[in-house]
């Protein structure tokens, strides 16, 4: 059956409602009252934010995500269809149910924090996936599980339904995380035991350091890890990378915030067995290590950075591009995503990315390359000791 469409993103949506706030820091006290300047609506979650970034970047894109028959569910409606009518027709609309939708406060002088509901991504099952739709598709990505209640419990049965029944078509699969709420639903289920079950029908397995050490802790850890800024901190990144590749995905990407990206790959013969979607030269992609720092940015927010990243380094895969391009295209699109308030208003177009990168566009500050390391003088991009790749 040919290709119709390059990439599926499913999962989690939301509304986003982001007021604009000008103080550096904000401390809420009781009967207090805080102004703020307009706020910007537009579409959070990974369908939206790795979505409809890739649809900006070019990638042939459909959306599968689920909203309520409310208000909130067609102003996301209206929202994705302005990027492309299309787009909005593989949302399922659920009636009686409501549409998730989160109140983002990010102030310049402290991190971002979230009032979230999440409506209907909780009954989001295996179910609410066309299947029929990944016959015709390269890709296939999943994003948000944590905060998608139906799809985690039961030790995530229906999660792993969906990705065993989407490996069942030929697709590529790809997967996303987000971290668990401590104090929640999400911060109680065994995660190792989730992970261990839905990896082996996972090609791409892309979360934060900082969740995957949540997540592979003792039943899921008490507290979010904060990634360590030390020597050790490469040796932490090929051990983690190497426990996830044991588990069944073929590549692992971990975001490390303002670090940037870190990769690791499989054998050939793991790479053989990726899908429609898999890279077409298996000499430049097994065994490789290696790790892009960021882009300087004038940060205006952070709203669906990781996401962005995402869809950059997707987007870079699906084009056939090397590994170390793929980490480079995927810190270049992070970098232009926090250069706005919102998860899209600062991305460029896939050409407009290029030509900003073949400018001159200077990397953030790291740390020097670690000991065995190798930093390549024309990208910028570190390769481990034990990287394989041909140059």
């Amino acid at each position: 059956m040919p290709v119709t469409c390059d990439v599926v993103v499913a999962g989690h949506i939301c509304l986003d409602i982001i007021p604009t706030i000008f103080q550096e820091r904000i401390e809420f006290t009781p009967n207090s009252l805080v102004e703020v300047g307009h706020a910007v609506l537009s579409t959070g979650g990974a369908v939206s934010n790795t979505g409809l970034a890739l649809h900006k970047l070019g990638i042939a894109t459909r959306l599968m995500g689920k909203v309520g028959e409310d208000s909130f569910g067609a102003v996301v409606r209206e929202i994705v269809a302005r990027h492309d009518p299309s787009l909005a027709e593989g949302m399922n609309v659920a009636g009686g149910e409501a549409t998730s939708y989160t109140v983002i406060i990010s102030s310049p002088g402290q991190d971002r924090m979230f009032l979230h509901c999440p409506g209907c991504n909780n009954t989001f099952g295996a179910d609410d996936i066309d299947y029929a739709m990944l016959d015709e598709t390269g890709l296939f990505h999943f994003g948000y599980p944590p905060i998608m209640r139906r799809v985690i419990e039961n030790d995530g049965r229906e999660l792993v339904e969906i990705f065993r029944r989407a490996k069942e078509t030929g697709i590529t699969t790809s997967l996303d995380m987000c971290m668990p709420d401590p104090k929640g639903f999400s911060g109680s289920v065994d995660w190792p035991k989730i992970l261990r079950s839905v990896l082996p029908y996972v090609d791409i397995y892309l979360p934060s350091l900082d969740e995957t050490l949540f997540m592979l802790g003792p039943r899921g850890g008490s507290e979010p890890a904060s990634l360590p800024a030390d020597p050790g901190i490469p040796d932490l990144l090929h051990d983690v990378s190497t426990t996830l590749l044991a588990m069944g995905p073929s590549i692992v990407g971990l975001k490390l915030g303002a670090m940037g990206l870190y990769l690791r790959t499989g054998s050939s013969g793991a790479l053989r067995r990726m899908g429609r979607a898999r890279p077409g030269d298996f000499r430049l992609w097994e065994d490789r290590e290696v790790w892009s720092p960021c882009f300087r940015a004038d940060v205006v927010g952070t709203t669906g950075s990781g996401d962005a990243t995402i869809a950059g380094f997707l987007a870079a895969c699906l084009r056939g591009q090397v590994p170390e391009d793929c980490v480079t295209l995927a810190c270049a699109v992070g970098a232009c995503n926090v250069e706005a308030a919102d998860a899209l208003s600062g991305l460029l177009t896939w050409e407009q990315t290029l030509e900003r990168m073949s400018a001159g566009w200077a990397r953030a500050d790291l740390v020097p390359a670690p000991e065995g390391w190798r930093r390549c003088p024309r990208t910028g991009i570190l390769r481990g000791p034990k990287d394989r790749g041909p140059y």
